[in-house]
């Protein structure tokens, strides 16, 4: 560089060598080189944190901005700016004297300034006879147009990085969402499980976050939130082609065979003529009770389906078990399949699936529809859900519904059979429902 462009500042300021140094590189700024000013400002403001340069500094140098003529930077144009203190405080929002004198000295210790000292220290221009200004004293804004590919690159880095931040904690947020939902469903679908390790992960995982989280750090829970996902999912299908395989309806099983010519016992249950509840094995061999204990001691009024009148007396041993054969569900109730998996159902384990989609539908509580489950077993339990589902519209409150129903059947005043011949004579359109039919608000 020329000895002549080299300018020291003016009282008790030192020369520094970060000084010297913006002076060289404002030196080398192509003649030819021009850029608009206020994008210049925008990317500065985007990368102030590498320049480093605080907000306030910035408000100071968008004000000196201001007071250049014309909205490109260009080495031939007189790039020194020489207003007064009063005139860049106004336009600094009315920055304070000696706040705006401390920001002008970080902008200058920043590189992004140079000053041009009068020998007296004023900031003046002198202007030829035809008005245009000649020599000027005050402040060089050369070095922004000879670092302006530097602020373009850092923006556009620190740009991508805060894109690609804002994906990952999207793609966190979407996966927590996925696995808190996956382990509600393998709760209900499977509460005998161990999944306390699943839970226990996920409780780790979903620990706060930092203030403002690394991409690193963003990346590693995010990858353990995925793998956590994918085990949830793997064991999900597991109990999936375990159901279909164990408790399809249609599938051949064990056959029972029993020659004693009056035995009841059928190796396909049906409705029967009764309204009485289908038991299991050990339940049909134990010895019936009299007929006035089985006998309900009185029947609540305003019932909403049929009360059996002749139940069996169960114990928790004795619990009713597929009270009714899966296609006859099906004929009664045939909304329950628009929710099972693939919009069918094909087997037990598809609709007590679809039973927990209604349950949530509906409003009723998990606590509700477990206590159903241990009361009349899984099946059943999933059969009046599916009741419900077709009588929903006069129902209010379907899980205070549900709530009297297992209390009916723990009092042995409630069996399914009376409830889906209603609905089955309904569907035929066999003329008005049975007498005393009317449904629980």
């Amino acid at each position: 560089m020329e000895r002549g462009s080299v300018t020291t500042p003016f009282g008790r300021r030192p020369m520094t060598l970060g000084m010297l140094s913006s002076q060289i590189t404002a030196s080398r700024t192509q003649a030819e080189r021009s850029v608009d000013k206020w994008k210049l400002f925008r990317w500065l403001c985007e990368a102030k944190t590498v320049v480093g340069v605080s907000d306030r500094s910035l408000a100071v140098l968008n004000a000196l901005l201001s007071f250049y003529p014309g909205s490109e930077l260009a080495k031939g144009s007189g790039l020194v700016v020489f207003p007064s203190n009063a005139q860049l405080s106004l336009r600094a929002h009315g920055m304070a004297g000696t706040t705006l004198r401390r920001h002008l000295a970080a902008l200058v210790d920043a590189g992004l300034i140079l000053r041009r000292d009068s020998p007296n220290g004023k900031r003046y221009a002198r202007r030829s006879h035809s008005g245009s200004v000649g020599e000027a004293f005050g402040f060089d804004l050369s070095p922004l147009i000879a670092r302006a590919a530097e602020f373009e690159t850092t923006s556009a880095q620190l740009a991508a990085e805060r894109q690609h931040l804002r994906a990952m904690r999207e793609r966190f947020s979407l996966c927590r969402r996925d696995v808190a939902k996956l382990l509600d469903l393998v709760r209900e679908s499977a509460p005998q499980g161990d999944w306390q390790d699943y839970a226990l992960l996920f409780e780790h995982l979903t620990a706060p976050l930092p203030r403002k989280p690394s991409p690193a750090d963003i990346e590693a829970l995010l990858g353990s939130m995925e793998r956590l996902r994918s085990d949830l999912t793997n064991q999900l299908e597991k109990l999936l082609n375990s159901g279909k395989t164990d408790t399809n309806d249609h599938q051949n099983g064990c056959h029972i065979q029993n020659t004693h010519p009056d035995s009841l016992s059928e190796s396909e249950r049906g409705l029967g003529k009764g309204s009485e509840p289908f038991l299991r094995k050990d339940a049909e061999a134990s010895p019936e009770p009299p007929l006035a204990e089985r006998l309900p001691k009185s029947a609540p009024s305003g019932a909403p389906w049929p009360s059996a009148a002749a139940d069996r007396s169960t114990t928790p041993s004795q619990r009713p078990h597929r009270e009714i054969p899966l296609p006859a569900i099906l004929q009664a109730c045939p909304q329950i399949a628009d929710y099972g998996p693939s919009g069918q159902i094909s087997s037990w384990k598809d609709l007590m699936t679809a039973a927990i989609v209604v349950r949530s539908m509906l409003n009723v509580s998990a606590d509700a529809y477990d206590a159903a489950c241990s009361v009349l077993g899984c099946e059943n339990a999933a059969t009046v859900v599916a009741c419900i589902l077709e009588r929903a519209e006069h129902i209010t409150s379907p899980g205070g519904y549900l709530r009297e129903l297992t209390k009916r059947a723990q009092r042995q005043e409630f069996t399914l059979a009376p409830m889906i011949v209603a609905l089955s004579r309904a569907k035929r359109g066999a003329g008005k429902e049975p007498g005393g039919m009317v449904l629980a608000h």
